[in-house]
């Protein structure tokens, strides 16, 4: 018997949710994730710790009319945010908000995160900020919506990172590069002047045809 798309986007999110905790991407009840599964997403409960998630808890909601469908379990506190950016782009299948050390730092000292590396270049691409706002909020939801068009990584002041992506592997592989890229920066700087990509070598990177196979790898479905 062939699989359905739900109960196959649930075991992906289950098996992501544990990945993003063993990486350290997120401590504690901290986080959500979601991914599309037809006219619904699939969303992480509220105040559960990601690995504890098992399969069948992941929250229904419906992307149009926002209406809930389960009722064992509240869905993640930031289901508007997870919602607005479907919405705002329907390209997205899948969405990963993570509080990793790093990225948060960053946005406490910087606002910006250069090119470093070839990896950054093109798996991730131009990372973008959005200063702080009252987690949890329509105006949170907001912010990140205006964004979600445009870039595929979005820092939040003071919060965290939110990465979208075509299947959930390619938004939390962008999370551990944007970490990763977050990190080294921060180290860099440290030390002292940071040797950045220049603009025409970011595009040469993103040119090369054995990173474009790279990418194509991420976004087949599994």
């Amino acid at each position: 018997m062939t699989q359905s798309l739900e109960q196959q986007v649930r075991e992906e999110l289950t098996l992501y949710a544990r990945k993003i905790v063993a990486k350290g991407l997120v401590v504690g009840p901290g986080g959500n994730i979601s991914a599309k599964a037809g006219d619904l997403m699939l969303l992480s409960p509220s105040g559960f710790a990601l690995e504890d998630i098992e399969p069948h808890q992941w929250i229904r909601v419906e992307i149009g009319s926002g209406k809930v469908l389960d009722t064992e379990f509240r869905p993640s506190s930031e289901v508007l945010m997870h919602l607005y950016a479907y919405r705002e782009n329907p390209d997205i299948q899948a969405i990963v908000h993570t509080h990793p050390a790093y990225c948060i730092a960053l946005t406490l000292v910087s606002r910006e995160l250069p090119m470093l590396f070839p990896d950054q270049a093109a798996l991730v691409g131009e990372v973008t900020f959005v200063p702080y706002v009252l987690p949890t909020t329509d105006l949170l939801a907001d912010a990140v919506a205006a964004k979600v068009g445009q870039y595929n990584s979005i820092l939040l002041e003071n919060h965290g990172l939110v990465t979208t992506g075509k299947n959930l592997r390619e938004a939390y592989y962008r999370t551990e590069v944007v970490e990763e890229s977050a990190k080294i920066y921060l180290a860099a700087k440290a030390a002292g002047t940071p040797k950045v990509l220049t603009d025409a070598e970011y595009k040469e990177i993103q040119s090369l045809e054995s990173e474009a196979y790279r990418v194509q790898l991420l976004q087949k479905l599994q």
